[in-house]
């Protein structure tokens, strides 16, 4: 150190004392420096094994060796190597010698421990796995081991994967909107006393929709809802039912009314389908007798409620009949008990995985569905001092009471009422023969709400038309629809079933966007 400056002065006392400051920094700086490089080298030197960790290359299909399914690991196969593709769910570092993973593949999980050994797994090599984020892709090969104790925190519970090579497939970006811990959290965890954890609100989790799909409780939701329609398409086409697809795109509204998205149309107009309605009746006129469709439906109505959405999946269906309407209205009932009796007997273990996040009391029917006439509810509704008018709809609070008077009375959670007032269907509704003040409709529930609208439809053009015009409906906008009709046509009925409805009140989740992959709401459009 110079004690003069660099024009050759003497330095002060001051500037001396700070330049001894600065260069014991330094001196600190490379010491520090010096014993990090050190202890880098002396880590390098303990490593080994270094080609079981790492990250692999990007996937460009270069080869093809073979993956376990988590689901297929239990205890009978203790000693076996398998070699699994998954993400990492937790981590827990137990020490720089021993860490403890759960591994989730959709909704399978597995836990993996990883603990240091002389041979091939290093420190370096554990330092580097705990490391890896929550969420990232690896593939982990290792033995099957029989666990002495049941593993209470994976599906996985009589067996355990002890690591001996873990890569990193695809590495997670940044910081997560949220812990996919905290989003699996049960209901009834928040009610404890002692809860400390973050509840993961509704709306945080369709903004991150992509992650928050990823729970064990929607990996449920929606194997459960993809059942709903492969039951359906099951029993209809077992019935001689014929699939269809109609356009969504109309030059007209297809069921009056103002609840419709008008769009562009190149110079023109065009109106999304709010049902298939007039679609699903010409097919009947045209001889297909027996068809069916899963597609969207958009409704433009401005409800911010729990259980409705401008689109939605309809599961619709039309069928011609040879004496009465009863006759659809018993395949309808037949259907949605097979749909039930499926998602029991086939799909148990998602319904447990989506009960143990939202608990809730098992959906309860009855092989021969109850029916009762509109007439016969209002009763019972007047019976429980409910005022409701002869002739009035259902409001969503009639509908809940009702629900829970025939759950009481009857002990069930799915029924039908028929013979709706013809004030408050759509035109196109046959009246009933011996009373036209009702009509020959019915809607089914469920948990006291409604999902499946139905009746005979007015097959006569004549009296369809007189119908469309006494409901304000412009009959130029139909007038394909009525022509179809004028070529003979059989009597026929159908109905439209809410599909993200069905699955909210089969399982009983307190809101239809739960039910719904990416939801569409009057105020969500995104993701």
């Amino acid at each position: 150190m110079s004690d003069v400056d660099g024009e050759g002065k003497p330095l002060s006392k001051k500037a001396l004392k700070k330049l001894e400051k600065k260069e014991k920094k330094e001196n600190e700086k490379k010491q520090k420096e010096t014993e990090r490089a050190a202890k880098e080298a002396a880590e390098v030197t303990e490593d080994y094994g270094t080609e079981n960790y790492g990250k692999l290359k990007l996937n460009q299909s270069q080869e093809r060796t073979g993956k376990t399914r988590i689901a297929d690991i239990n205890a009978s196969r203790a000693g076996e190597t398998v070699s699994i593709r998954a993400r990492v769910y937790t981590s827990r570092s137990k020490s720089a010698k021993l860490a403890f993973f759960v591994f989730r593949q959709q909704v399978s999980t597995i836990q993996g421990v990883l603990a240091v050994n002389e041979t091939n797994i290093s420190k370096a090599f554990v330092k580097f796995a705990a490391n890896v984020p929550a969420e990232s892709i690896v593939i982990v090969e290792g033995i099957i081991n029989k666990t002495t104790e049941a593993i209470t925190g994976t599906t996985v519970s009589d067996a355990e994967l002890h690591i001996k090579k873990f890569y990193v497939v695809s590495e997670t970006i940044g910081r997560l909107p949220f812990s996919l811990e905290d989003a699996s959290r049960s209901e009834e965890e928040f009610k404890k006393d002692e809860a400390q954890y973050s509840r993961v609100a509704l709306e945080t989790r369709l903004n991150s929709r992509v992650v928050d799909l990823r729970t064990l409780a929607n990996q449920g939701i929606f194997r459960i809802q993809s059942g709903v329609c492969q039951l359906f398409r099951e029993f209809l086409l077992s019935k001689f039912f014929i699939e269809i697809h109609t356009p969504k795109l109309l030059g007209a509204a297809s069921e009056g009314g103002a609840n419709v998205f008008k769009v562009q149309y190149f110079k023109g107009e065009a109106y999304l389908a709010q049902s298939p309605q007039l679609y699903k009746q010409m097919c009947i006129c045209s001889d297909f007798e027996r068809v069916f469709e899963i597609a969207p439906v958009f409704r433009a109505e401005d409800s911010n409620t729990h259980r409705h959405m401008t689109e939605f999946v309809g599961l619709d269906l039309e069928m011609a009949f040879e004496e009465h309407y009863h006759e659809v209205l018993e395949i309808l009932q037949e259907l949605l008990v097979f749909v039930f009796n499926g998602l029991k007997n086939r799909f148990s273990s998602e319904i447990e995985a989506v009960k143990k996040q939202y608990p809730s009391t098992n959906f309860e029917f009855l092989q021969k569905t109850l029916r009762l006439e509109f007439k016969d509810a209002v009763k019972l509704l007047r019976e429980n001092n409910v005022e409701i008018e002869d002739l009035e709809d259902f409001s969503t609070e009639k509908e809940k009471t009702l629900g829970r008077l025939v759950k009481e009375k009857y002990n069930t959670d799915f029924y039908i009422v028929d013979k709706f007032p013809l004030g408050v269907r759509p035109f196109y509704t046959m009246p009933d023969p011996n009373d036209d003040k009702y009509s020959n409709s019915f809607d089914f529930f469920m948990r006291g709400q409604e999902i499946l609208s139905g009746g005979q439809r007015v097959h006569d053009p004549v009296f369809l038309e007189e119908r469309a015009k006494s409901n304000g409906v412009e009959i130029s906008t139909i007038q394909p629809y009525i022509d179809s009709f004028k070529r003979g046509v059989p009597p026929h009925a159908g109905g439209g079933i809410g599909l993200e409805r069905v699955v909210m009140l089969y399982l009983n989740l307190d809101d239809i966007r739960r039910s719904s992959l990416f939801p569409r709401d009057p105020k969500r459009l995104d993701p």
